[in-house]
């Protein structure tokens, strides 16, 4: 049998060339012998340069010819799933030459005449590209070193992904199969072993084929894991430190990065080395946690324990910190044997340096003290830290601080980013919104996760088989119209999941890797929000007793007539010869949404059956904040035959809205299509966009020190009013 010889040049391009333009018609919708495949394309595009990974040069010639055709026939939606492609390829490439670098730069800065997205991810690519120019291998060990949170003082910083799941809204058989696809992810990793992907990757993208990948592989392999850690701090902080120095350049780099080469190998120059080509070095699978979501104070938990974990003396059964309100404490106290270190101890030190016993001179070197009283962050620097964790693009922005003399705000640097992806339908993100609006309450109290963590929003839709995507998934449909990169790669796998739970272990397993490495392409390349407006509702209850509910909602409020005992035996008493027309009494009113947004409000008096609010537009170009209105209106119609009614559907749109029963009959309100947020004995509500409550606070102290002011004065005018949930995609809302 003839060995199989590697594919030449020719054939390579031809073949990378047939799968990119594959990719293409299906963002156009022109595979339809491929509907199966959907969104298989781009991953067995990258699977196949992970097993060929001299191919990566060859495939990013490719990307940027289609992005500069893209360019050139204005063919727009191709470019951010090529950018996105090329770049995902170029991160995990083993090295790619200066020039084509540049080139790739050059493409990226001529998108920022472009308007939103394409100049917010051009100027983002960017500056990635001209720090991956001057220290080849950058971008790949800054990912590494903070998805699996690897100690490293020149870059300090952790990115985890939190996958989150109802059990009540999927079955018990697709959460164990998504438990387990995530713990098998993580098995066959260890920080040494991401340590010396770190060192390799960084040392063959500066010194290219030169070098002795294999010898280096086994020498690393050969080392303690304190010996791999001290050769990793050594390649971390040379990559960093050719960033952080403005005279350096690639050359100065490339030879810091020969001379640890050198002290590593302990060999000749590198050019003795022999040439075996290009050898790829993986990406390990980011650090990922699966959690079925059980409590309403849950996400904020997982994010405190991610900022502060438990100490490692904790027991592994330990239930974890019981977590107060902000305003009580912000330091959160964990298990009792995480506070055996906290008690107090009687000091007898005086505070003054020389009133030290002599025997503690050798300590007086690590004596550093600081200041007793902690500062307490000014009104200014409160509002720039509730600014930056409430103001998502895609609102409207809010005013520019004021600055003092003498004082400047910094931007701020955090060191921890949360990336929190919702698997389910509409009613997890309806649970979003909930555990979302408490947790900017708490920070507009106090704050405390928005100096600290990056918090970022995904959703992966599950369709089931008894339930449409038309009927559960409207944001996921939605995401998917605004971004068609979303629709191609993440809404594919809605269909894709609940068979994962169903397939037999030899093919389940070609999924799971799948399914783990989509999430992961999409955790690291969706950075543009979506931003969605939250509505509150307050509902009035039938016994004048009960004090009115407040809650809020992202998709839709329905309302129905609730067969009351009580009325039906009014009803009866007081039904004649006629007919009873169905439905309810109900007084509504409303502003309703003209083009020139004045206010303009209106009053009906109807019979009705139910009432449909919809928070999410049917078209991408629609507002957001606006509600589709939706009421059955019943109509009596009087002919020779007799009375009878007919149910006529009135529309029209609005941002606030009052519900009312003249004749206190009650009817029940349901929330997000969540069978558990039902409201029943309803005879009021009041619908309108959800204030952001750093907002709210402001805007009560301003009011208490100057009651006659009617407009935003004082530092609420510098706050965004509108509570608004941003959702990660691929590239937002493509205008």
């Amino acid at each position: 049998q003839p060995c199989s010889r590697p594919p030449s040049l020719a054939e390579l391009e031809s073949d990378m060339l047939r799968r990119v333009r594959a990719l293409l018609r299906e963002l156009d919708g022109q595979n339809p012998s491929c509907q199966s495949d959907r969104g298989m394309l781009r991953w067995t595009l990258h699977k196949k340069i992970e097993q060929n990974p001299s191919s990566s040069c060859v495939l990013v010639r490719i990307l940027l010819k289609e992005l500069e055709r893209a360019e050139r026939g204005d063919l727009r939606h191709y470019i951010i799933p090529l950018l996105h492609t090329l770049m995902y390829t170029l991160i995990q490439a083993p090295c790619i030459p200066d020039e084509l670098c540049a080139r790739v730069y050059d493409f990226c800065k001529r998108l920022l005449t472009l308007p939103k997205p394409f100049c917010t991810i051009g100027l983002d690519y960017a500056h990635r590209l001209q720090v991956e120019r001057m220290a080849p291998g950058t971008l790949y060990h800054r990912m590494v070193i903070s998805e699996q949170s690897l100690p490293s003082a020149s870059f300090p910083y952790q990115d985890r992904i939190f996958i989150f799941a109802d059990p009540e809204l999927l079955p018990e058989a697709i959460c164990h199969a998504l438990v387990t696809d995530t713990k098998a992810a993580q098995v066959s990793q260890s920080p040494q072993g991401c340590m010396s992907c770190v060192v390799t990757h960084a040392l063959q993208a500066a010194l290219g084929d030169t070098c002795d990948i294999h010898g280096l592989q086994a020498r690393l392999q050969a080392l303690s894991p304190g010996d791999v850690e001290h050769w990793f701090q050594q390649v971390v902080a040379a990559v960093e430190g050719t960033g952080s120095e403005g005279g350096s350049d690639r050359g100065q780099h490339t030879e810091r990065l020969e001379s640890i080469y050198h002290s590593l190998l302990g060999c000749s120059p590198t050019g003795n080395a022999p040439r075996e080509g290009l050898q790829g070095t993986p990406l390990p699978n980011p650090n990922i946690s699966f959690h079925l979501w059980t409590e309403d104070e849950q996400l904020w938990k997982e994010l405190v324990l991610f900022l502060r974990p438990l100490p490692q003396s904790c027991e592994p059964d330990c239930p974890g910190p019981e977590l107060e309100p902000l305003e009580e404490r912000d330091i959160l106290e964990g298990c009792d044997c995480c506070q055996r270190s906290r008690f107090s101890v009687l000091s007898t030190d005086s505070g003054i340096e020389r009133d030290l016993a002599a025997g503690d001179e050798p300590e007086r070197s690590r004596l550093h003290r600081k200041g007793g009283i902690k500062k307490k962050l000014s009104s200014l620097d409160s509002v720039a830290l509730l600014q930056a964790g409430s103001a998502v693009p895609g609102g409207k922005p809010p005013g520019k601080l004021p600055r003092r003399s003498g004082m400047s705000l910094e931007p701020l640097h955090r060191l921890h980013t949360a990336r929190v992806v919702l698997l389910g339908d509409d009613r997890i993100l309806g649970r979003l919104a909930q555990a979302f609006h408490s947790l900017r309450k708490r920070e507009a109290r106090r704050v405390f996760l928005t100096s600290r963590l990056n918090l970022q929003f995904y959703h992966i839709p599950v369709v089931l088989d008894h339930a449409g995507p038309e009927e559960l998934c409207e944001v996921a449909g939605y995401l998917g119209r605004a971004d068609p990169w979303y629709e191609s790669n993440i809404n594919t796998l809605g269909h894709i999941i609940p068979k994962l739970a169903t397939m037999p272990p030899s093919r389940a397993l070609v999924t799971d890797l799948f399914l783990t490495d989509v999430i992961a392409y999409y955790a690291r390349m969706g950075t543009q929000p979506v931003c969605f407006q939250v509505h509150s509702v307050k509902v009035l209850f039938q016994d004048p007793a009960q004090d009115p509910a407040e809650d809020v909602f992202l998709t839709e409020l329905l309302t129905q007539v609730q067969d009351s005992p009580s009325h039906r035996e009014l009803s009866t008493a007081k039904r004649k010869s006629s007919l009873d027309s169905p439905g309810m009494d109900l007084t509504v009113t409303y502003r309703k949404v003209v083009l020139s947004e004045r206010q303009k409000e209106l009053a009906l008096s109807l019979r009705s059956t139910g009432l449909l609010l919809k928070a999410i537009a049917a078209e991408e170009a629609e507002d957001l904040g606006c509600l589709s209105v939706t009421i059955t209106e019943i109509i009596r119609i009087s002919n020779l035959a007799g009375r009878s009614f007919s149910a006529v559907a009135n529309r029209f749109k609005t941002r606030e809205i009052r519900i009312r029963s003249p004749e206190q009959r009650p009817f029940t309100v349901r929330l997000d299509k969540d069978s558990r947020r039902i409201y029943r004995d309803v005879i009021g509500l009041e619908v309108s966009p959800c204030l952001e409550p750093s907002y709210c606070l402001q805007k009560t102290r301003t009011m208490k020190l100057s009651p006659h002011e009617t407009g935003d004065v004082g530092l609420a005018k510098y706050l965004p009013k509108s509570l608004l949930l941003p959702i990660n995609t691929f590239a937002g809302v493509i205008q």
